[in-house]
């Protein structure tokens, strides 16, 4: 029979050896904080970058980039409801035929081709 340690942590000292929700979870966030700068750092980020980056400006490099597409997204979604505005493609891709007609109105007869 082997020796038995008189302690639990003989096996678990230098790391954490049972994986239990909280810390996949915690390595989930990271990674996927990771992804997030590199993948819309449009190219100004590399992984090894980011993941030797201090916390607190990767915290704050995510919030900014966060920050820029959150109003970036805003700036479509506000633009696309105005109301002066027919859209000549509906949702489902197919071609919305009376705003079609009505935007090409002005247009009738003035083709250049004889």
């Amino acid at each position: 029979m082997g020796r038995r340690w008189p302690f639990r942590l003989a096996l678990a000292f230098f790391g954490l050896t049972t994986i239990n929700e909280e810390i996949q979870q915690a390595r989930i966030n990271l990674f996927s904080t990771l992804h997030q700068i590199v993948f819309h750092g449009k190219g100004g980020y590399d992984y090894d970058t980011i993941y030797n980056m201090p916390i607190w400006l990767r915290k704050f490099t995510y919030a900014e980039i966060k920050k820029f597409y959150d109003a970036e997204a805003e700036a479509a979604k506000s633009s696309s409801q105005k109301s002066n505005q027919s859209n000549l493609v509906n949702p489902d891709g197919t071609v919305n035929t009376p705003a079609f007609k009505a935007a090409s109105q002005p247009y009738k007869g003035q083709s250049s081709y004889k």
